[in-house]
């Protein structure tokens, strides 16, 4: 980590993203104290992390999408009961709270069979409830929906929105996924090269990256693109081109000028996409950090 400061309000739903490589696991790891930082300061719901370990666990939730905390060869039902007694939670909230994410995650289908046996959904909805039983403040999650089919996507997604809202718990959320970030969080913290090159919300970031719509043409026999007004070829293949916009560019003027200087058979207005957006930020980045690298 690089220079990385930022505040986490209690109650917020924040998406820590960036590349593959970027820093995210391990910062995750500092803040749920697997990790210990270096230098500078982490505190974490008024505890440092890896100081006071045992009360600082007892205090989060943690789900890490490839990995369980469900005892492997016990039916769901047992796993829960062992954690009941772990986290000594009264026994009339433990059934409440329960009762309440077999309401949103549908746990009872499989409360019977042992974590082994689980599809990725079924395990991944498991530990979502074992890392909230508890009621922890803070929880933290790390691409808990990779690998999962769209309907069982959706069901996640409704129980963060519970959790949040409803709960008034505080979650970080990892995840490559772009339906969860629009889905979920309303504040991003874009995280590349160990520094955090990003903090605010998507229509920051659009406003930050100066060009939020594409203008795709189909012309009606290949032809060479024309230069349009506050516009940047991205790429032609053929009779088929795209462009950029900037964002002071006059959609009306840029139609004039296409239809002008070239035969045009179809052509639309695509507002860009987040993944898009962040690729951007992240490749620009990614050159601003090499070349301090190499200042240095």
């Amino acid at each position: 980590m690089d220079r990385v400061s930022f505040a986490i309000e209690r109650g917020e739903l924040v998406g820590l993203l960036g590349p593959n490589g970027a820093g995210k696991s391990t910062l995750i790891k500092m803040m749920t104290g697997i990790l210990v930082p270096s230098s500078g300061s982490l505190v974490v719901n008024g505890r440092v992390p890896h100081r006071d370990r045992i009360r600082h666990a007892a205090g989060i939730g943690v789900v890490f999408g490839q990995r369980t905390q469900l005892w492997w060869d016990l039916p769901v039902r047992d796993s829960f009961d062992v954690l009941h007694d772990i986290h000594r939670i009264p026994g009339e909230v433990f059934r409440r709270r329960l009762a309440e994410f077999d309401d949103l995650l549908a746990l009872s289908t499989f409360w019977d069979t042992p974590a082994r046996h689980l599809s990725l959904g079924q395990r991944v909805r498991s530990d979502l409830a074992a890392a909230l039983l508890h009621a922890p403040p803070i929880v933290f999650l790390d691409e808990p929906t990779i690998g999962m089919d769209v309907v069982v996507k959706e069901q996640v997604r409704g129980f963060l929105n519970h959790v949040v809202r409803e709960l008034g718990r505080t979650v970080v959320l990892t995840t490559h996924d772009m339906g969860d970030v629009q889905r979920l969080c309303r504040r991003l913290l874009l995280i590349n090269g160990g520094r955090l090159v990003f903090d605010g919300g998507v229509e920051e970031l659009e406003r930050r990256t100066g060009a939020t719509r594409d203008l795709c043409v189909v012309f009606t026999r290949p032809t060479r693109a024309p230069a349009l007004p506050g516009c940047a070829l991205v790429e032609q293949s053929g009779a088929e081109a795209r462009y950029r916009l900037a964002g002071d560019a006059e959609p009306e003027r840029v139609l004039r000028v296409l239809t002008a200087a070239a035969p045009v058979a179809d052509c639309s207005f695509r507002k860009r996409s987040l993944e898009e957006l962040m690729r951007d930020v992240y490749q620009g980045t990614s050159e601003l950090v090499a070349a301090d690298r190499r200042a240095s």
